[in-house]
């Protein structure tokens, strides 16, 4: 991931007659374009008025900085990456899951973000299998936006992908994150840096403020448009989001759920005889549930449902038959065997304790 020494600091671009400014996508739409200027050509022989905006962007750039959407002559292809990200382009069905952490992590971002910031950005890393797109880490990145351009602090974003490496060597850079529920000028050329560092990049938005009543997240790809050797534009396809966690995960997000119940949103941690008494009482209410089913169907109150029936002969069959006395014995000789570790980790405990005392005599 080669970049510059210091921020980069990048004029918007002014308007052309040929290329619209980029807008957020209607949700209502399966795939809402939004036209941008596009990255400028190799320097090649033009006439002396390009329409491509993006060229005179990087004409006027601040001496002694790359500009985030023009090529630098210093900069090689991106070394940071083990492999291609998103090798290819995206095909229709591919999805990206998002993990909790990335959400909580872009939400206190911008809950820290510097005064008179109006988003926050940040990287997204993850893995790639063939059908869909993992993001499950991110970081943010500190960068300045006005009207009339924005900088990104790119040799932030190359310490912290290289630190996160050494951590977790197989997450790959897949694109980046903003706040905000649409997409700006100032997006297109902050994507189109991200492009150099990863191929078919991922652009993910999370709606802050909370329009409609909803945090609405979205992701996009990009896909360049126009007539070739002239005037080219960006159009951002919406892809398919879901969300997936690991087991860890899910006991804090539990937890987290738990706090809208309460009057000042604040819950202590439960202790794992509490836990286990807890998914003991929802077995139970599942298995209530499910036998008051049968029974409704049973006596014609509800109708039977085919797919539900084969949920409920699969679950049947994934329980071992076992003698309940056996179970039982089982069950009492795993206890007995839980409860002498417990007891042998507290004397263990114990007595380092008393041997640190004995030695500080």
């Amino acid at each position: 991931m080669a970049t510059p020494a210091g921020p980069a600091s990048v004029p918007s671009p002014t308007p052309a007659p040929a290329a619209a400014p980029a807008s957020a996508p209607d949700p209502a739409p399966a795939s809402a374009p939004a036209l941008a200027p596009a990255p400028a050509p190799p320097p090649a022989p033009a006439p002396a008025a390009s329409p491509d905006p993006v060229a005179a962007a990087a004409a006027t750039a601040t001496p002694g900085q790359t500009p985030a959407s023009a090529p630098a002559p210093a900069q090689t292809s991106a070394q940071a990456l083990a492999g291609p990200a998103l090798p290819g382009p995206f095909p229709g069905g591919r999805v990206v899951r998002l993990h909790p952490v990335i959400l909580a992590s872009i939400v206190d971002s911008y809950e820290r973000r510097n005064e008179g910031a109006a988003r926050v950005i940040g990287t997204l890393l993850g893995t790639v299998d063939k059908h869909s797109v993992e993001v499950t880490n991110c970081f943010s990145v500190p960068h300045n936006e006005s009207e009339d351009e924005v900088a990104v602090d790119m040799e932030f974003a190359k310490n912290m992908y290289e630190l996160h490496k050494k951590v977790s060597p197989n997450e790959l850079i897949l694109g980046w994150y903003a706040t905000g529920h649409d997409i700006t000028e100032h997006s297109v050329l902050i994507h189109e840096y991200y492009s150099r560092e990863a191929p078919n990049p991922i652009h993910l938005t999370v709606d802050t403020s909370l329009q409609n009543g909803r945090m609405s997240i979205k992701a996009y790809v990009s896909t360049l448009m126009g007539v070739p050797g002239r005037t080219m534009g960006v159009m951002f396809t919406p892809l398919t989001v879901k969300y997936a966690y690991y087991d860890t995960e899910r006991i804090g997000v539990d937890l987290i759920m738990k706090t809208c119940f309460s009057s000042n949103r604040v819950i202590g941690l439960s202790s794992d005889l509490q836990q286990v008494a807890g998914s003991s009482a929802r077995i139970q209410d599942a298995l209530s549930t499910v036998l008051q089913y049968a029974e409704d169907v049973l006596s014609g109150k509800v109708s039977a449902d085919n797919t539900v029936g084969r949920f409920l002969m699969s679950l049947v069959n994934q329980v071992p038959k076992i003698v309940p006395e056996d179970f039982e014995t089982m069950l009492n000789s795993n206890i007995n065997d839980l409860l002498m570790v417990t007891y042998l980790a507290n004397l263990t405990q114990s007595q380092i304790a008393l041997n640190e005392k004995l030695v500080n005599l």
